[in-house]
């Protein structure tokens, strides 16, 4: 495939993505069966496929989760690793597995189409609309990989294999290692829910949790998922939040910036308040551990002031990247 490609003939065939891992058999996913799995058919997924091998098997001798499927996405090609996408969440639901965590951090890389250093209100939460055609899908402005393959094929697949694995995913919202909690909100902020499913698993597990930074990321997983299906009560609930001074900080700053990705409206006095009296170098440092917050910095700038500076002081210059050659 190339850009401007005519895609019709590949929809819904061996090519395409989201056909194939919708049609991956139970019993090829919960017995990992790879070999029944078509990796050949997309760039890079022989490479994938030994990848998920190394890590189901613990045979890997680096602790990097899938050893690929981020990296892939980071390079922009991102249509091998969808179809990693149900295999990593099974080893993540593995308790016994040593290296759960990594295959889960790994698992939702897929399904965000651009996600380093994006800290805007229009970008941070990246899901859009389901308004495209069906034979393209909602994704088709996304444009193409570097190998030509249509980006948006993979985040539609990725995100119809986390919204097919969500029961599995919902399940770790309760796991003792509140890592592992964070990372499936994180996942699951991904899904399909114009049920409000997973938003409602959100809300539940937000009634029990004692930690304040995944109360923090449950926050803005129902952000992020609300951004995908409109529902003004729960913007409004978000909004709440951080107007809540008996809430957590951490808990009232993540509401702030998911409210802000919620509306046009412009940012009020009291939000604008909240957040500066709020945001610390110590509170910047913790809310690194929010996958959303890890992604959006850079340049030595934390993802919350890279937000905060883009979302309410986008007049103020951000840091130099100390890498860029041509930066003055």
């Amino acid at each position: 495939m190339a850009d401007g490609a005519d895609l019709s003939s590949f929809v819904g065939g061996p090519f395409d993505v989201r056909a194939v891992v919708a049609g991956l058999r139970p019993e090829v996913k919960n017995d990992f069966l790879l070999d029944e799995v078509p990796w050949g058919n997309f760039p890079g997924g022989d490479s994938v496929r030994e990848a998920v091998h190394l890590l189901h098997t613990c045979t890997s001798p680096v602790r990097t989760g899938a050893g690929t499927a981020d990296g892939r996405c980071a390079n922009d090609m991102r249509a091998a690793a969808v179809l990693a996408v149900p295999f990593l969440i099974r080893i993540a639901a593995d308790t016994r597995h040593p290296r759960r965590a990594d295959a889960l951090n790994e698992a939702s890389a897929p399904a965000r189409a651009r996600y380093f250093g994006v800290a805007s209100r229009d970008a941070l939460l990246l899901h859009r609309a389901d308004t495209r055609s069906a034979a393209y899908g909602p994704y088709d402005d996304y444009g193409v990989e570097v190998s030509g393959y249509p980006a948006g094929w993979s985040v539609a697949g990725a995100r119809a294999a986390i919204t097919a694995d969500a029961a599995l995913l919902q399940s770790l919202l309760d796991d003792p290692d509140p890592v592992i909690r964070i990372s499936a909100a994180y996942a699951l902020a991904t899904a399909t829910d114009p049920d409000r499913a997973v938003r409602d698993g959100f809300a539940t597990r937000l009634t029990v949790e004692q930690d304040p930074i995944v109360c923090a990321a449950l926050v803005l997983a129902t952000a992020e998922a609300t951004r995908s299906h409109p529902h003004p009560p729960t913007t409004a609930w978000i909004r709440e939040q951080w107007r809540d001074r008996a809430q957590t900080p951490e808990v009232r700053l993540a509401a702030a910036i998911g409210w802000l990705c919620l509306t046009d409206e412009p940012a009020p006095d009291d939000l604008r308040t909240a957040v500066d009296d709020l945001v610390t170098d110590e509170l910047s440092h913790t809310m690194e551990a929010l996958p959303w917050m890890a992604v959006a910095g850079g340049s030595g700038e934390t993802g919350l002031r890279r937000c905060v500076r883009e979302m309410l002081h986008p007049e103020q210059p951000g840091p130099v990247d100390c890498d860029d050659p041509w930066a003055h």
